[in-house]
């Protein structure tokens, strides 16, 4: 009898990887336009698939001939560039994995990427090598990207200019593997320090071709990116155009004045969207444009009527890879609605006692899938966090809280885990607190969200104080305090507001309430 084999999701993708993806393009259409990279004060640049393929295999050439290897971690640290394309389908071409950090992370957080990553190289830009190079210290080696990379901002590093490291020189090319690690971006918590999440190839080609299919791209569709390349949002938006042959347009940063002017000029058909990028653009001229689909986190009537698109709605997380939920094309559903459980999900909701959430109910959001290919791999030698984000069942436990409503909509509630959603960043409560209580000021630290009308969440903090802070004037306290926040966190972590009480609403288990101390924040209206 012939061995039975149980298929699974990762035989989907055998015998392919990204980079055996992008061959594929460059075998069918060489010549399309792959990327465009549109600076607003510069020329735009373009680059068919062989051409990026080449730039790419030069400079992963260059790195092989410095020794970097398959497995090897490759820190990137820089914005939106060419330079970061290049560098991330280099890293793909030798084997290496690139570690994609947020550029708005200070130098404690970019020691702690190090220190956890150990890389062999770092990719960053002039503006933050000096900063990059205290953090990681001497002994990494350094490539800074720009042509300008002899003026004071880099004066006295220790590096290689981007340009010098592409090379002729062959090297073997790696049989396409789905199993090996292809990037890694880490993820806030609700631990204080952010967790490596590692992806696979499989994790790369299942995200790319899942959106695909839940958007219908096709080869004509073009999408722009102004999100930050480091995130997983802009990644996957990028996997998804590389997976159905689109053309991809690359913005450095969001510009809603330049929003629609880049839609129009380039014939973009869809754009992954944020809450702050819907309201940006709200009131603004909108021109003759052939974008069809904008993403965005949940469907909006209003902004379909103003910009002449359809929204769609998705829920997913860098853990996730792909979008669980979400609407569909042609079965919008109702405004404010996520959409309903992806086909390629198991999507769960359960109440507190663990029962099932039905409709009309709200619950706990756990999704199951398959390690490495539809969820992450793991946490980079961190077996506990990995081994506690699932339960005993094997279900992702998102930490995420949702509403079903009478015909089966769903709708996203809020977090359980204590988490802040701060203009689409994901922001631990935790890491900020821990930053206010080195100051050596307070007794106990609550921070949670308050509403915003641009960002959506921002942090605000409420202190009590210890004998050493009562010794300072409130005054004092809070300036010590945000100017410690400043010094140690991202600015988009940095709170908002400082509150000093004497005491904090408590729940049944002494913890705080901080549900009690967010409905004493009025929302933010202005700036």
């Amino acid at each position: 009898m012939k061995e039975k084999h149980n298929y699974t999701k990762l035989d989907a993708f055998y015998g392919m990887d990204v980079i055996w993806l992008l061959n594929q393009w460059v075998e069918k259409q060489p010549d399309k336009t792959f990327i465009i990279w549109a600076p607003f004060e510069e020329e735009e640049q373009k680059w068919s698939y062989v051409e990026l393929a080449n730039y790419s295999k030069k400079f992963a050439a260059g790195l092989h001939a410095r020794g970097v290897k398959a497995g090897d971690f490759v820190l990137i640290h820089s914005d939106n560039s060419p330079y970061f394309l290049t560098a991330w389908f280099g890293c793909a071409y030798v084997g290496a994995v690139p570690v994609t950090i947020n550029t708005r992370s200070v130098a404690d957080n970019v020691r702690y990427f190090s220190e956890e990553m150990k890389p062999s190289y770092i990719i960053t830009q002039p503006g933050y090598a000096k900063m990059v190079r205290e953090a990681c210290g001497d002994e990494i080696k350094m490539i800074i990207t720009g042509e300008q990379t002899s003026n004071d901002l880099v004066k006295d590093l220790d590096f290689e200019p981007f340009k010098n490291i592409f090379s002729d020189e062959p090297f073997e090319a790696l049989p396409p593997d789905p199993k090996k690690n292809f990037a890694v971006q880490f993820t806030s918590g609700t631990t204080s320090r952010p967790k490596p999440t590692v992806w696979t190839n499989a994790n790369a080609l299942w995200g790319g071709k899942s959106m695909a299919i839940n958007l219908r791209l096709r080869r004509d569709d073009i999408t722009l990116i102004y999100m930050p390349l480091f995130h997983a949002n802009a990644q996957i938006t990028l996997l998804s155009a590389l997976w159905s042959g689109g053309t991809v347009v690359v913005h450095p940063k969001f510009s809603a004045s330049r929003f629609w002017d880049t839609c129009a000029k380039y014939g973009v058909t869809w754009v992954s969207m944020i809450p702050f990028a819907f309201k940006a653009l709200k009131g603004r001229p909108v021109p003759e444009h052939k974008v069809r689909v904008l993403m965005g986190l949940e469907r909006l009537p209003e902004a379909e009527k103003e910009f002449g698109v359809q929204t769609m709605a998705l829920w997913g997380m860098t853990e996730t890879v792909s979008s669980c939920i979400v609407t569909d094309a042609d079965q919008p559903g109702p405004a404010g609605s996520i959409g309903r459980p992806s086909p390629f999900y198991d999507v769960e909701v359960r109440k507190r006692d663990g029962s099932l959430a039905g409709v009309g109910e709200e619950g706990l959001l756990f999704i199951r899938g398959e390690r490495g290919v539809s969820l992450f791999k793991e946490y980079y030698k961190h077996p506990e966090d990995t081994k506690n984000a699932f339960d005993d069942s094997g279900a992702l436990d998102t930490g995420d809280v949702v509403r079903i409503d009478e015909n089966g909509w769903m709708y996203f509630v809020n977090r359980d885990k204590d988490m802040l959603r701060v203009g689409g960043e994901n922001v631990a409560a935790l890491e900020i607190e821990t930053v206010i209580n080195k100051t050596g000021f307070t007794m106990e630290c609550a921070v949670v969200a308050q509403k915003h009308y641009m960002l959506g969440d921002v942090p605000a903090a409420f202190v009590s104080l210890n004998d050493a802070g009562k010794s300072l004037s409130e005054n004092e306290v809070v300036e010590r305090i945000m100017t410690r926040c400043q010094e140690d966190l991202a600015d988009f972590k940095v709170p908002r507001s400082i509150h000093i009480v004497e005491d904090f609403p408590r729940s049944t288990l002494d913890r705080i309430a901080k549900q009690k101390l967010r409905d004493r924040l009025p929302t933010i209206e202005s700036d």
